[in-house]
């Protein structure tokens, strides 16, 4: 394992692209994202606000978490810290799944948190990732989410 950095870029954006596509998104939707994605990531792969690590196998990553420390106000799971680690593109290539790869990364990611002060994490889980938060103690939340009608280039909105 080691510390992901500008030189996976293009790693973390096929991951991601894969992540998305393994949930049932249309390719079309996936280039778009990747596009915006990619100067999205090298500029926080640049100054450190977005990090994580990767596992290599014979040199190349294979496995790969990125994090990211949100801003947040107060609250109930976290009253007197204005913090949350946000956990994201947590993805495993198909051929190393089953291995423990993703729970090790996650344990990397939880320390990190605990190293940094931070009290609280989030992630959004697949349904494919979901039993492996739930074993490893993660619950889910009262989170609700809302698409506008405003649209991007390349991107339609869901409702």
């Amino acid at each position: 394992m080691r510390p992901v950095g500008p030189r996976d870029l293009e790693t973390i954006v096929r991951h991601r692209a894969g992540m998305f596509r393994e949930s049932g998104c249309p390719e079309g939707d996936l280039a778009a994202m990747s596009a915006g994605f990619r100067p999205w990531l090298e500029s926080r792969l640049a100054d450190g606000t977005y990090f994580g690590w990767m596992i290599e196998a014979d040199g190349e990553p294979v496995a790969g978490l990125g994090m990211m420390v949100l801003d947040w106000p107060p609250h109930l799971y976290h009253p007197a810290d204005s913090r949350r680690a946000y956990v994201l593109n947590v993805f495993v290539e198909p051929e190393y799944r089953g291995k423990g790869l993703a729970s090790e990364l996650m344990r990397e990611a939880v320390a990190e948190a605990e190293r940094r002060g931070i009290v609280f994490m989030t992630l959004h889980a697949s349904s494919q990732g979901q039993p492996l938060y739930e074993k490893l103690g993660w619950k889910q939340t009262s989170e609700m989410s809302f698409v506008t009608g405003v649209t991007t280039a390349g991107a339609s909105p869901r409702k």
